[in-house]
């Protein structure tokens, strides 16, 4: 399950997550393996075993994920998780919103990418179906992008190919990124500029406007790309 929060420090958003552990067709069990285009990830593991494999240009890695262990990548690193036994982490999301907005491209075959109807369709899990029809939708479209990801593993000359077709997929999107990022992670930025600037001028009037907030998730048990989701407001 995993439960996220918008709006906390710095634009950066949370969540909880337990990882599938649906076996695939290599027999490995997790999620679904995909790249962020803007958004820098970090893991936190808080219980159980696995392991993330990631794909660069610098080449294939996997990283061993145990209680306390603290991974974290930068845009255009492919990532799978991995479940060996219960794996459990808090995930650190840059620039809140944006990876709900898109940002994350999942590593399906050529033909999908270049096709944003034929790509939308495949990725997209019915709302209103039976939960036991969102899981089928859900592992299929995993499977799918293993299949993508296997083609890459051996044949990581194909990255670059990757890149620009997850690129060209997104720019219709970058618009509305944009005006996610400027009233999220860059307005907490010039926040804090501006409340430099009056603890220089000795104004300390933002300190009375001190408040704490809570919320309850609006959604329950979406399926995700690596775990089961509780959404939140914005998220």
């Amino acid at each position: 399950m995993v439960t996220a929060f918008e709006g906390l420090p710095g634009g950066v958003a949370v969540s909880h997550l337990c990882v599938y552990d649906w076996p695939a067709a290599d027999g490995v069990s997790g999620g679904t393996p995909h790249m962020h285009l803007t958004c820098s990830e970090a893991y936190v593991v808080t219980g159980g075993r696995g392991s993330v494999q990631t794909l660069t240009t610098s080449g294939y890695e996997v990283t061993p994920l145990v209680p306390g262990t603290v991974a974290r990548f930068t845009p255009g690193t492919i990532h799978r998780l991995v479940n060996d036994d219960d794996l459990r982490i808090t995930v650190l999301m840059q620039n809140s919103g944006l990876p709900e907005a898109g940002d994350a491209v999942l590593t399906l075959p050529p033909e999908y990418l270049a096709d944003p109807q034929r790509y939308a369709a495949a990725t997209a899990i019915p709302a209103d179906a039976p939960e036991a029809e969102r899981e089928r939708f859900a592992r299929a479209r995993r499977d799918l992008a293993l299949e993508g990801y296997r083609v890459l593993r051996e044949a990581p000359g194909g990255l670059a190919d990757f890149h620009r077709a997850a690129a060209a997929l997104v720019r219709p999107r970058l618009a509305e990124w944009r005006e996610r990022w400027r009233n999220g992670a860059a307005a907490a930025a010039a926040a804090t500029g501006e409340q430099l600037d009056r603890l220089e001028q000795g104004d300390l009037s933002h300190l009375a406007d001190a408040a704490v907030r809570s919320e309850q998730p609006l959604e329950h048990g979406r399926f995700g790309m690596c775990g089961r989701l509780d959404v939140y407001k914005g998220a």
